[in-house]
């Protein structure tokens, strides 16, 4: 037997009924040989964490805009804390694990530069729209490995372009992801926060502050314990209405007191305006682009606003500077 087989045979034996096993997977979009060694999941897991795009979001922005530290999250740490956090409940639940880890480190490959700020800028100069999560499974699909994709399953697909908060994964490994990317960044983003000295602890309700916990740690511990109690041997992930509606609340302050906040924000009308003008200058002279983009267009007949879009939002947040500095600053004024 191989060792795929048995791999695959301890899943059947050992995982919970409610569980996703690599044996009864939906498959790939085109069929290929199976590891002898890797079970499907933890082949995609290694597919997405060796590909070009995963390796760009150590220069992306989670929040914070160029912050003045080295301890900030990127989006890169954001992705591996989902990643962390998701594990932890998928273990607790008897769920696999494989699964989800591949779900969490593809969930964000989509992401534009300067996090959210970039995505809004596309989605508003983009006629055919721009959604980050729909964007990852583009790249997974259709641009990855010079346009041929990774071929990945139909599990982790799924689990990736649901994982906003307005979907709904079909599987009980892509729920956990979900859930583990808002309560990560609602942990992580509050740290940075008080790193940065825009919010301090005493900022948060007080109420939020005695149901679920007086620091970022003990907040997440009940988060994380919360799913795990109300979930086990159960067929969908849920947390107690109690908890839900405080993290929502959570969530809410948030977004009043820092995704809106112009210390941490400033920025941010600057960022916007600059991958406006790239979309603008590329979409006029697609010829500019890299040449697989500018041959999409060309020999594959893709949109040209999609393929602009792609192009874009696959840059970091400093490579994007610097094609907008090479397009649009004369090189004269460059050492002002």
């Amino acid at each position: 037997m191989l060792i795929r087989e048995k791999l695959e045979q301890r899943e059947l034996e050992t995982l919970s009924p409610y569980a996703s096993f690599a044996v009864k997977t939906k498959g790939r979009s085109t069929k290929e040989d199976e590891c002898d060694i890797r079970t499907c999941f933890m082949r995609d897991r290694d597919r997405i964490v060796h590909c070009k795009s995963f390796r760009r979001l150590k220069d992306k922005t989670q929040v914070f805009l160029s912050p003045q530290g080295d301890h900030y999250r990127t989006r890169m740490m954001h992705t591996l804390e989902v990643s962390q956090t998701a594990r932890t409940v998928a273990k607790s639940l008897m769920l696999n694990e494989d699964l989800v880890e591949a779900i969490a480190l593809g969930h964000d490959l989509g992401h534009t530069p300067f996090g959210h700020a970039g995505e809004k800028a596309l989605d508003e100069v983009c006629p055919l729209g721009f959604k980050h999560y729909e964007q990852s499974l583009r790249i997974v699909e259709v641009l990855e490995k010079d346009g041929n994709g990774l071929n990945l399953t139909w599990e982790v697909r799924d689990g990736i372009v649901n994982h906003g908060t307005s979907r709904h994964p079909s599987t009980l490994e892509g729920q956990i992801v979900r859930l583990c990317d808002k309560i990560s960044y609602i942990h992580h983003d509050m740290d940075d926060a008080e790193r940065a000295g825009i919010l301090k602890e005493e900022d948060i309700p007080e109420k939020l502050r005695k149901l679920l916990g007086t620091s970022t740690r003990a907040r997440l511990n009940t988060f994380i314990h919360d799913i795990v109690r109300n979930s086990e041997d159960q067929d969908e992930i849920r947390m107690s209405d109690e908890i839900g509606r405080a993290m929502f609340d959570l969530r809410t302050f948030m977004f009043e007191h820092l995704y809106s906040n112009p210390l941490a924000k400033g920025e941010e009308v600057k960022a916007r305006a600059m991958l406006g003008q790239l979309y603008e200058y590329y979409t006029e002279y697609p010829e500019k682009m890299a040449e697989e983009y500018y041959l999409m267009i060309t020999e594959k007949n893709e949109p040209l606003e999609r393929v602009v879009c792609d192009y874009i939002s696959g840059m970091t947040d400093q490579y994007s500077i610097a094609k907008f500095k090479e397009i649009f600053i004369p090189k004269s004024w460059s050492k002002y």
